[in-house]
């Protein structure tokens, strides 16, 4: 993959320096970004506006970022339906533990070393 859309669910709002979250569906926010050879760009903090839901967030939080134009989710763990949905719509799904910095997990897994 040398051209996408990336979101990764996060804690916070420090963009490249936040973490990834331990949740999906109820993460607080989505560090969205474009990685166009092997170079990430136009980095942008997203609300989560799913985050607060009892029920049904995980699905919520995958058409925002469908809607975003995402092609690739960089997370802890989904629920059932919100992978499904992901697949539905040819999002790849890439699990990573919580608490990394988003800019090292995001280089660790796509960009070349």
């Amino acid at each position: 993959m040398t051209n996408f859309r990336l979101a990764v669910a996060t804690d916070g709002k420090d963009g490249l320096r936040d973490v990834v979250s331990k949740v999906f569906g109820r993460a607080k926010t989505f560090t969205i970004m474009d990685v166009h050879n092997n170079e990430i760009s136009n980095v942008k903090v997203l609300e989560n506006s799913a985050a607060s839901y009892h029920h049904g967030a995980g699905p919520i939080a995958v058409k925002m970022l469908i809607d975003e134009g995402v092609n690739v989710v960089l997370a802890n763990k989904l629920g059932f339906g919100a992978s499904e949905l992901l697949k539905q719509h040819d999002v790849t799904l890439v699990l990573t533990k919580p608490g990394l910095i988003v800019e090292d997990v995001a280089k660790n897994s796509f960009l070349e070393r």
